[in-house]
């Protein structure tokens, strides 16, 4: 494949980060606050992430990571991709 080839391929719609959390934490049977005292983060801190309100910061993916088992890479790579999403939505030229 050559460098800089793209597939050209943009979603309509990118859901927040936060609902890959709150989906996962629902299959786990894990709450919120179970999540806050594991990544040892504020109980709102964890709802605004969820909300889609606060991003996933390298630091959190970090905590995440530690506390379901879920690759740092990940959290990242979806923020990553969101904000993409939204700055291309909006016609932000330092996308």
């Amino acid at each position: 494949m050559a460098e800089g080839t793209t597939n050209g391929y943009r979603p309509s719609e990118v859901s927040p980060p936060g609902v890959t959390l709150r989906e996962i934490l629902e299959e786990r049977g894990i709450s919120p606050a179970e999540l806050a005292a594991r990544t040892d983060r504020p109980r709102k801190a964890i709802d605004e992430i969820i909300k889609g309100k606060a991003p996933i910061t390298t630091q959190i993916a970090l905590e995440l990571e530690s506390a379901l088992g879920i690759g740092a890479e990940f959290w990242n790579r979806r923020e990553r991709h969101y904000r993409e999403h939204l700055a291309a939505s909006r016609g932000d030229p330092h996308q």
